[in-house]
């Protein structure tokens, strides 16, 4: 059966981060920014503001 969600569809990813220093999934990472850009936005900076404004939404599935 294929993905049936964003979180489902990027969930095997391999984080090469330092585990250390994580303080997000990667996967809510790339939700929220896949979320973003979808809404218009166009830089990182574009893509936190809309992670702060949208975090009780965002906060529901991820």
């Amino acid at each position: 059966m294929p993905p049936t969600s964003l979180l489902e569809h990027f969930a095997d990813l391999t984080d090469p981060r330092v585990e250390r220093t994580r303080r997000h999934k990667l996967v809510d990472i790339i939700v929220m920014t896949i979320c973003a850009v979808i809404a218009g936005a166009e830089s990182w900076d574009d893509i936190e503001l809309f992670g702060e404004a949208k975090r009780e939404w965002l906060a529901t599935f991820l």
